[in-house]
């Protein structure tokens, strides 16, 4: 599909031929992508001889060479450093290995959601996004590299295979663009019949054409410039996120100039960590205590992560969130217009959407962690809307988390219900209850220790004898009802997904959850505890978090002595 509608009408042709390279390498043992791609320490890319250019060779390997010939790829960066000399390392390698087309964002600027919406609307083979989500950036912060398939999300390829016996990758080093240069560029090639041709497209406009389709502009537009206008604050964590927020909220929708702030893409984020969380996202938290907010989010550097908060500071949790906004999809004209045909969660998120799926007779179903679960169940029209309580929620109108549609629906629900944030949660919980839920990080821990932590924590959970433990804390009584290791049968194609995390399920519905994460980018391990309790009485809504779930951690704490086996003192951060 031609995107002429999405940049100034220019051509640039190199009539030169520019010669394809063979270069000798060797494998890395350490090229094996987490749940969003690999992670290392920038420096890792940057200064290791050879170590981005065997990834991108083994990535574009593990593309069946009769698919690759000729095909349409997309790339695009949150803007952190290192991502402008990576895209020309992918240029010329993607030039090399026979890719026919690369479409590649303004500055190389795409958002993880507009990747995806631009692969699916180009029928694109897939996509590299240049990004380590919400870790920090700069020369001593993380980079990554993330593929997403021809259905716009996330997939486990052969990368980690290839990469293990890789002995050389090819490359056109002598190629050259211009990422500031809306329009075609053509490029001939050595002994290639037809030219490579590279097309930078506005990084926005084809996304907010989609959203165009999706919600109801002029009702959102009437909530933010009305006579009862909502005041908002949008932070874009100096990410990606900036130029979308100010096209998008300001220039289309009206929200004034500055209600966002952090609008400008900085390789460092300006020195912060784009993780939009009330810890790191201290500023906002910050600016809607002082009430003269009603509606606050914040964006994490490639935008598929949000928060949301109210009036006087109010925070929506992740899970409180993802059960909110599906409890109130009708508001939404792509979901009253379509239907809804499933909900789905990962496992350690909140089961407090669970409840809305049963008050609406809508199917859900529980994932391990990882979009591509996600993306499966869509694409089998099983699934219409997900999330995950790592601040990420989507539908299946792309194939992967997308924060400013996250937020464009929260907007849409304040419209038309004609509420506040903090009325329109307290309303959902004295209709389904509430759901106490908090998360302990511990980051960074010796990855041995990690291992033989789970290892032994499975096998005191898996003892048939401890279905019938109670636990004891203060007032509070536990009886063990389940206890595993969850294992997940994906009802499209029948495949298993072993392993997923270690769960303890009470009798009164609450959760100890312990997972080892795959996304992190530093040395170490990063353990992660979940706890949850479900509270139906109102006059028990307005408790501290902590001190509901005070009781569960501390057996969570004991059970899997984490600190003793760890040496922390506590967690790295709570959520």
């Amino acid at each position: 599909e031609q995107l002429s509608n999405y940049w100034p009408s220019k051509r640039f042709m190199e009539t030169n031929p520019i010669p394809i390279l063979t270069i000798q390498t060797t494998p890395f043992d350490d090229q094996r992508p987490g749940t969003n791609g690999l992670r290392k320490k920038t420096a890792v890319f940057e200064s290791k001889k050879n170590y981005l250019q065997n990834y991108i060779q083994s990535l574009l390997s593990s593309i069946d060479l009769r698919d690759r010939q000729g095909c349409t790829m997309v790339v695009g960066s949150d803007g952190r450093y290192f991502s402008r000399a990576a895209t020309e390392v992918i240029v010329q390698m993607a030039a090399a290995n026979g890719i026919g087309r690369l479409v590649i964002g303004h500055n190389g600027i795409l958002s993880t959601p507009a990747v995806s919406c631009i692969i699916r609307k180009i029928k694109a083979i897939g996509g590299i996004i240049l990004t380590a989500s919400h870790s920090p950036g700069g020369p001593g912060g993380d980079f990554g590299i993330k593929f997403n398939v021809a259905n716009g999300g996330e997939n486990i390829t052969e990368i980690h295979q290839v990469s293990r016996t890789l002995e050389e990758y090819a490359i056109c080093l002598d190629l050259h663009i211009d990422l500031s240069r809306l329009g075609r560029h053509d490029f001939d090639l050595e002994n290639k019949f037809k030219p490579f041709r590279v097309e930078i497209v506005d990084s926005v406009e084809i996304y907010l054409n989609m959203l165009r389709g999706i919600f109801d502009f002029g009702a959102i537009k009437s909530l933010l410039t009305g006579p009862k206008q909502l005041k908002i604050r949008i932070d874009a964590m100096n990410g990606v996120m900036g130029p979308y927020v100010r096209r998008i909220l300001c220039d289309e929708l009206g929200a004034p100039a500055n209600s966002a702030v952090n609008c400008v893409p900085l390789e460092d984020f300006g020195g912060q960590h784009p993780n939009p969380n009330p810890a790191f996202a201290a500023a906002l938290v910050d600016s809607m205590k002082g009430g003269e907010f009603g509606f606050g989010a914040a964006f994490d550097a490639d935008g598929d992560r949000y928060m949301i908060m109210g009036e006087n500071g109010f925070f929506v949790s992740p899970s409180d969130s993802l059960a909110v906004m599906a409890a109130n999809l009708s508001c939404i004209p792509y979901f009253s217009q379509r239907g809804i045909r499933g909900f789905a969660r990962s496992m350690p998120t909140s089961t407090a959407i669970d409840r809305v799926a049963k008050a609406m007779k809508v199917a859900l179903y529980e994932t391990p962690t990882g979009w591509r679960f996600f993306g499966s169940l869509m694409d089998s029209g099983r699934c219409s809307f997900c999330g995950e309580e790592s601040f990420g929620t989507g539908s299946d109108h792309i194939r992967d988390k997308d924060g400013l549609w996250s937020v464009l629906v929260w907007l849409s629900i304040l419209a038309v219900r004609k509420q506040g944030v903090e009325e329109i949660v307290r309303d959902h919980w004295a209709k389904m209850g509430r759901n106490y839920f908090c998360r302990f990080d511990y980051e960074g821990v010796d990855s041995r220790a990690a291992y033989y932590l789970m290892r032994d924590l499975e096998a005191v959970l898996t003892d048939k004898a401890f279905t019938t433990q109670k636990f004891s804390v203060g007032n509070s009584i536990y009886s063990v009802e389940k206890a595993d290791n969850f294992e997940y049968t994906d009802p499209v194609d029948g495949s298993v997904s072993r392993k997923q995390g270690l769960r303890i399920i009470f009798t009164d519905s609450s959760r100890i959850i312990f997972r080892l994460s795959g996304t992190g980018a530093g040395t170490g391990a990063t353990l992660r505890i979940y706890a949850e309790s479900y509270e139906r009485d109102p006059e028990r809504h307005n408790r501290e978090t902590q001190v509901v779930l005070g009781p569960l951690i501390a057996i969570a704490l004991k059970i899997s002595n984490i600190h003793e086996r760890t040496g922390r003192k506590g967690p790295s951060v709570i959520t």
